[in-house]
Order: structure tokens, then C-alpha cells, then sequence
């Protein structure tokens, strides 16, 4: 298990050292060992140190989809003192400007493909160094770079811009100096929130924070049985919370190999990029697995090792869940967190879940449900799920009264979801606080709508939203995609048998397509 540290950079580069033989990134093809993310994240770190004109504690913004790249930018970042500042690469400009502003960030790395997008915004940000790279760099690292005019190039806008291997190359002459003293409460990641009640936060999730996250979350999976040599399936994007603590901080801190998928929404690719591997792990969420379940050349994969399925972000149906296991043979133990919390409070034990549930709180974590006055509920009802814990943020970036609404007096953080504690001790998260239905006085809370809707063979997803209604405040509304032919008045019959009559969809829409966030989240906001 991972020992004590005060920093991931110490962290990760223990477990370089310890399981530099071992593979530990694969993409595109090719896998790249410990020792080999080792040396090419050193030698990016001592560049950032020596030739950017960066220093410790500075913000470096990392917009990368799931790419070797990655790993290796985010251990550079870290082990030269800096501060990450994970960025979705479909980002409008607007949404870059907003970020790279807040958070201050003084550096960008950046798929090439997505240069004319900053270059829109260069001059309205603070971003003097800019690191650009192409999706196959990797590939062809040993074939040293052509001599080009300026191997890095000083812009007029005192824009520093390098291409990625070239500092790479840079950084080997340089020396990796030692980072000064940095303590458990220091912020290594600007995570930040996805904007949905608002603007964009950045959560300032610190060294402890993610440490103590990645052990928490270990120890309930070596519950169940041990991990050895493990090969985990990685399609989340890593610069969501879920990936980039699960398969850049736990498992690689732990030697184990995760294959990455730069673009899971290319499903034959996907299919392709996993089938020569008896992958043992998979880390997902709900509309992916119902979408590579639907697959044939999927079902035919080998399952054979497959013993961890987790899934997280969003919530899991009981269609999914009984899909996978007939498909994989594996169960999946669904967890549950937020970018703020590290992302994981609760999550299931593997193999022995309680489905519908995210499972019992992590150790040292605690849980507790109020009302709208903020006074405990009782036990098993229904109220708002607070959590105290040490994967907890500091609080969001330079916004003092945004963190103070979400903490309670006594230190807890609210999370805006509605839950209770079942009497085996899980925890069920009905839904959002902001995403309830309110039909003539009674709560009706979307994802129970949806679990019943998913359940019809036909159905392969659902969104519910509540738009108003003369008669009794909101009604429930309902949009699906189908997999064959299905009517309204079919799909309400079936909503009969399982809801309460005010439960029952009163408008049902079937769409080709659900709107979703780039993390496969279904977007209830859009359908309102």
C-alpha cells in the first residue's frame, strides 16, 4: 500500500522508481513503462523549472485529451512544484478565457489542434509559455526532432511557445532541482466544477487531499480481493476528477498498467484499442456501458479477467448494471463523489454490492443528511448529504464567499445531492437538490423515473426534467432513445406498473441522441 508522503510528486516518483520495468501507460499502440514516464516527465519538469520562466506554485492549464502526453505533462507539472489546472479540450474559447483567467494560469499545454482556438484569446490571458503537441508525438519520440528555425520561439506578445518533444529534449541537459518544502494543505490541482449552478469554480484540491483520496479509495477495493498485475481500461477523460485520481494517482501509484482512450465516443476504435488486452479492470460510467453493451464485436471480447468494473459521475441504472454483468460476467461497484470531494466519498465493495445503493462511506470519511434548516434528519429519511473527510477541498480558487456557502459551520461540506443511509449502512443518493420535480406538493426525483424507463428492453436511455404545469406546478417529462419501435402509449403502460400515477411521465419525447457533457453525463439542463 502507499506509503506516507507529504507530496504526490514524491509519491509517484517512488512508485517510478519501484516499478520501472513494469507498463504503464498504453495509447495509440504503444506503452511506455514507469521508467520511461519517468524520464520524460523529468525531463519536462526541469524544462518548466529551467526554460519557461515559470516558478514553484505557479498555474499550469493542461488541455489534453487521454493521451501518453498526459501522464507525462501532469507528473512534469507536479514534480516541478507547480499547480495543475485540468482543462476539457472541447472548451469553446469562452469557456478557456474564463478558465485560464481564474485560475492565473501562467502556462498552457496544448494539443496542436486546438492552438487556433488560444490564439483567438492569447492576448486576453496571462499565459506566457505555451507547450504544443501532436497527437502521435509519442510514437516516433526516438526520432530526433529536424533542426527548425528557433527551437523555441519568443513571440512578440512575449509568448514563450515550445513544441512538446523539443522540450523534452531541452530538459535533459537541465537538472530537476529539488522542490522546496510543500506540505499535505499545499494545492497541487485546480479542478474545476462543470458551471451548472453557476460559473465555473475551480476546486483547490491539495496534495492531501488527492493522497488520501487514492488510499481511501484502494483500500475499499483491496476489500474484495488483491491486485496484482492489473490492466485497467481508462475511457474517461483524465482531466475529469474521476480518471485523474483513479488511473494517474491510485493505480499508478501502485504499478499497475492503464490503457487510455483518447476518443471512447469512436466505439469501433475503442472495441479495437482494447481487444488485444485481458484487461482486469474497467473504470465508466452509466450511458457507456449501455452503449458498448449494444455492441456485438464487443460481446465478443475476452471477459475472462475482468474482476473491478467502478463507475461514478453519474448514476447507475439497474438496466446497466444487469447488462454488463450478462455481458462481462462482472459486477459493478458504483461509487459516488464530486469534484470537490476528490472525487470519491462512498462506493460499493466489488462483488459484494448493494445495487441502487454508492455504497458505505470511505474510512475517515463522514457522512450526514439535513433538512433545509440544516438539523440532522432521521435516520433513513431523506435530506441534503453533507461530508467531513480529508479528501475534502480547501475551497474554490479566490472565491471566499462561494466556499463559505458550501460549508456548514461545523465544516462539512454540502453537496447539493439528496440521499439517505439505507439501515445496511449504503448510501443512496436519490438525486440533485436542484433537479427534483415538484408535482402538486409531491417530490418526484428524476433518476427513479429513468431507472423505471431504462428498464423496457427498448429503451436504451432516459432523461427526465419537470417543465410547469397549470394543474399541478410541474409535470414530468420524459425523453428517450429507442432501439426499436416502441409508442408513447406503450412506454407509459410501463411506467404504471412500477410509479405511483403523479411519478408517471405526463409528455414523452423520443430523440436519435440525449445531449451529454464530453464525460457522457446526460444533460438534463438542455431538455428543460
Amino acid at each position: 500500500m502507499m506509503k506516507n508522503v507529504n507530496n504526490i510528486a514524491d509519491l509517484l516518483e517512488d512508485a517510478m522508481l519501484k516499478y520501472g520495468r513494469k507498463p504503464a501507460f498504453h495509447c495509440l499502440g504503444q506503452t511506455l513503462t514507469f521508467a520511461q514516464i519517468d524520464e520524460h516527465s523529468r525531463n519536462l519538469a526541469a524544462w518548466l523549472q529551467h526554460e519557461s520562466g515559470l516558478k514553484q506554485g505557479d498555474r499550469v492549464a493542461i488541455q489534453l485529451p487521454n493521451l501518453i502526453q498526459y501522464p507525462i505533462a501532469a507528473y512534469a507539472v507536479l514534480r516541478a512544484g507547480m499547480v495543475i489546472v485540468n482543462t476539457n479540450p472541447l472548451y469553446t474559447t469562452r469557456e478557456m478565457k474564463h478558465q485560464f483567467n481564474d485560475s492565473g494560469a501562467k502556462a498552457l499545454i496544448v494539443l496542436k489542434d486546438l492552438k487556433a482556438k488560444f490564439d483567438e484569446i492569447k492576448r486576453e490571458t496571462e499565459i506566457q509559455t505555451l507547450i504544443t503537441t501532436h497527437a502521435t508525438d509519442m510514437l516516433d519520440i526516438e526520432n530526433k526532432s529536424k533542426s527548425q528555425t528557433g527551437v523555441q520561439e519568443q513571440h512578440s506578445e512575449s509568448l514563450l511557445q515550445v513544441d512538446f518533444k523539443q522540450a523534452l529534449e531541452q530538459g535533459k541537459s537541465n537538472s530537476l532541482q529539488m522542490r522546496e518544502s510543500q506540505s499535505k494543505d499545499d494545492v497541487c490541482v485546480l479542478q474545476y466544477t462543470g458551471g451548472t449552478t453557476g460559473v465555473s469554480k475551480g476546486a483547490m484540491l491539495t496534495h492531501g487531499n488527492l493522497i488520501s483520496n487514492a488510499k481511501q479509495t484502494m483500500e475499499r477495493l483491496t476489500t474484495g480481493f488483491d491486485f496484482e498485475d492489473e490492466i485497467l481500461v481508462c475511457p474517461l477523460p483524465l482531466y475529469h476528477i474521476y480518471a485523474f485520481t483513479v488511473n494517474l494517482v491510485m493505480f499508478a501509484s501502485e504499478g499497475h498498467l492503464s490503457v487510455l482512450i483518447p476518443n471512447p465516443r469512436d466505439i469501433s476504435a475503442f472495441i479495437d484499442a482494447i481487444k488485444p488486452f485481458q484487461f482486469t479492470g474497467f473504470a465508466g460510467l452509466n450511458t457507456l456501458f449501455v452503449g458498448l453493451c449494444s455492441q456485438e464485436a464487443f460481446r465478443r471480447l475476452d471477459f475472462s479477467k475482468l474482476k473491478l468494473t467502478i463507475s461514478g459521475g453519474t448514476t447507475l441504472t439497474s438496466a446497466a448494471a444487469s447488462q454488463w454483468m450478462e455481458v462481462t460476467g462482472c459486477s459493478i461497484a458504483e461509487g459516488y463523489g464530486l469534484s470537490e470531494t476528490s472525487p470519491v466519498l462512498s462506493i460499493n465493495e466489488p462483488g459484494n454490492e448493494v445495487l441502487g445503493s454508492v455504497g458505505k462511506p470511505l474510512v475517515d470519511t463522514d457522512i450526514r443528511f439535513i433538512d433545509s434548516s440544516g438539523q440532522d434528519v432521521t435516520e433513513g429519511e431523506e435530506g441534503e448529504l453533507i461530508a467531513k473527510g480529508p479528501q475534502v477541498m480547501k475551497g474554490y480558487w479566490k472565491r471566499e464567499a462561494e466556499s463559505d456557502k458550501v460549508f456548514t459551520p461545523d465544516g462539512y461540506f454540502r453537496t447539493g445531492d439528496i440521499g439517505y443511509r439505507m439501515k445496511s449502512g449504503h448510501i443512496k443518493i436519490v438525486d440533485r437538490l436542484k433537479d427534483m420535480i415538484c408535482v402538486s406538493g409531491f417530490n418526484v426525483y428524476p433518476n427513479e423515473v429513468e431507472d423505471v424507463l431504462t428498464q423496457h428492453p427498448q429503451v436504451l436511455e432516459a432523461a427526465v426534467v419537470g417543465k410547469p404545469c397549470n394543474h399541478s406546478g410541474e409535470k414530468v417529462c420524459a425523453y428517450v432513445t429507442l432501439s426499436g419501435e416502441l409508442s408513447k402509449e406503450e412506454l407509459i403502460s410501463h411506467c404504471k406498473q412500477s410509479l405511483t400515477g403523479y411519478k408517471v411521465p405526463k409528455d414523452i419525447f423520443v430523440l436519435d441522441e440525449l445531449p451529454k457533457s464530453t464525460v457522457g453525463k446526460i444533460l438534463r439542463r438542455e431538455l428543460r
